[in-house]
């Protein structure tokens, strides 16, 4: 099955064939994936929400592979943290508005791709911003607290606008996505390897606050163990903590609320005993200290795999993370939950 027989939100457009400057640009990636898929990218208005280290990676992919627009949305100015984690910002930079600075250096990573900057966080509330969301083909928010991510992804659903998060915490971060149902190509492993051919799968993603209701009832001590869910749960419980004080920790000396939160969590969900009694203390301790920090390398990480995973799922190539992603750099490994899909 070729990749254009396959139904997603951005259809082609056969009168609007890529140029001759895209198709040289792109001649690499299309290749790899396809010109239908190049196609469906370059069609595709996408909306991030929030400029700091996570999301810039993720720019830079998602720029540099050719979506259509990129539509950013961010009123904060730059402070002295983000020139460790975001590149397009320098030490002159501090105090100017971090869409104003970031603007023509986004533009110069790839001229064809049309960049648009909105300064106001009016934006975001109310009619202006289902206004917005209609408009454009994906989400993407990026180190937002827990009740502001559900509040964004229930708009997103009530237009079928595929969503996805991401943020880091010092040594860690994760990624959620609900792609709505999302449609996608996969090699068929039963074809025999003198004639490959490509299958067509969907997948039924959930949104997020069906995802944090799951039960983790009936999975083995090794099925529990492999998606890493001490990091899982103390991620929630700092969103939880974060919910409570109006703001992340300044340091360890929250840790032991925390630590309190997710064991609670952990309990309410049914979580294999033989794999997870409790969340380690050095864990949250770490993920306390380092909570309202950006740290470069993690922040390249998630981001990295985020504007992958938008990327893939724009052009239908491969399944995207199905649904919740975890990464602890202090191992260097990330894990994927399945929350709450078929």
């Amino acid at each position: 099955m070729d990749v254009s027989q396959i139904q997603t939100t951005l259809p082609l457009n056969p009168h609007n064939p890529l140029t001759e400057e895209e198709a040289t640009r792109y001649d690499r990636q299309m290749r790899l994936w396809g010109i239908e898929a190049q196609q469906r990218m370059r069609n595709a208005v996408i909306l991030v929400l929030r400029l700091r280290g996570v999301a810039t990676e993720a720019i830079k992919n998602m720029v540099l592979a050719g979506i259509g627009k990129l539509i950013v949305v961010d009123g904060g100015d730059v402070d002295e943290e983000d020139l460790g984690s975001g590149f397009f910002f320098r030490d002159e930079d501090v105090g100017r508005k971090r869409l104003d600075v970031a603007k023509p250096r986004i533009e110069s990573l790839n001229p064809l791709v049309n960049v648009e900057t909105i300064t106001d966080p009016s934006i975001l509330e109310g009619v202006a911003f289902e206004n917005l969301i209609q408009n454009v083909d994906l989400v993407c928010v990026t180190d937002y607290d827990r009740q502001s991510l559900i509040r964004i992804n229930e708009v997103c659903r009530r237009h079928r606008i595929p969503f996805y998060a991401g943020g880091s915490y010092g040594f860690y971060g994760y990624i959620f996505c609900d792609l709505l149902d999302h449609e996608y190509l996969s090699p068929d492993r039963t074809a025999p390897k003198e004639a490959p051919r490509n299958v067509k799968n969907k997948a039924v993603y959930c949104k997020l606050t069906d995802a944090l209701q799951y039960k983790w009832t009936g999975l083995t001590k090794r099925q529990t163990k492999e998606v890493n869910p001490a990091l899982f749960f103390s991620i929630l419980g700092l969103w939880q903590y974060e919910f409570s004080h109006q703001g992340l920790p300044l340091d360890g000396n929250s840790a032991g609320e925390i630590q309190s939160v997710a064991n609670s969590l952990i309990s309410t969900a049914d979580v294999n005993k033989q794999a997870l009694q409790e969340v380690p203390a050095d864990l949250i301790e770490s993920l306390s200290n380092g909570a309202r920090h950006e740290f470069n390398p993690v922040c390249a990480i998630i981001g990295g795999v985020l504007g992958q995973d938008i990327l893939k799922a724009l052009g239908g190539r491969d399944p995207p993370i199905a649904n919740f992603f975890v990464f602890d750099g202090n191992t260097g490994g990330g894990s994927v939950c399945r929350l709450n899909m078929p």
